[in-house]
């Protein structure tokens, strides 16, 4: 695989890196007997990618955090349903020996991704959450945050997601963007380029690409 410098590749967590859904959907669980709420995770499973309070508001549920505290520690729980997907990690050591930067954008608070993150054992320059400053996706903010962390510019970067709030993300940073077809989420309408799996990525990235184009007030 070449080694263009200066390239990094930025991903999501959940639907990506890992197979959470399992430890999503029994965290869901817990909040609905708790607080005794009448929406099935099917419809909660919509707005995957978006920030917890975000989800909430979509939903029209009140005490947001209460709710987030049980969700949290259930999650906690459930965590060793967590798997990476089926050659994610060769893949992201290919990236690195290649000496691409390798960085995490993810709406997953902190104290839960690092755990899960940790599990991958690769060398992720940046981890950017909603835990810290900047708006959550679909906001630019956290991947422009992670670009910074990075010293990269957007445009010799690429954004891996699976769900539409990572590629309104990517758009409005102006970062290039391939869909993750092994996630949760369609790639949408006009079809981004595709990895139908993680192996999927050398062959996409490999040597130049036209990038994308700065979306003038992005930042607003």
């Amino acid at each position: 695989m070449a080694s263009p410098a200066g390239r990094a590749l930025v991903l999501d967590l959940d639907g990506v890196l890992l197979d959470t859904l399992p430890v999503m959907r029994e965290a869901w669980r817990a909040v609905r007997e708790c607080h005794s709420i009448d929406v099935p995770f099917e419809t909660y499973e919509q707005h995957l990618g978006r920030p917890f309070g975000d989800i909430m508001k979509l939903l029209g549920l009140a005490e947001a955090d209460r709710i987030h505290a049980t969700y949290t520690e259930a999650s906690k729980t459930a965590s060793d349903l967590a798997r990476p997907f089926n050659g994610v990690e060769d893949v992201l050591h290919a990236f690195a020996d290649a000496e691409w930067l390798l960085a995490v954008v993810t709406s997953r608070p902190l104290a839960r991704a690092a755990p899960l993150l940790a599990r991958l054992s690769c060398p992720f320059a940046a981890i950017r959450t909603p835990s810290g400053p900047g708006r959550g996706k679909p906001a630019p903010d956290t991947l422009l945050l992670a670009l910074v962390d990075l010293a990269t510019d957007p445009a010799s970067a690429t954004y891996v997601g699976d769900m539409a709030v990572d590629r309104e993300c990517a758009r409005r940073a102006g970062v290039p963007f391939v869909h993750a077809a092994w996630g949760y989420g369609d790639p949408g309408s006009p079809a981004p380029p595709v990895a139908r799996a993680p192996i999927d990525l050398l062959r996409l990235l490999e040597g130049n690409r036209t990038p994308a184009p700065f979306v003038e007030g992005s930042l607003l």
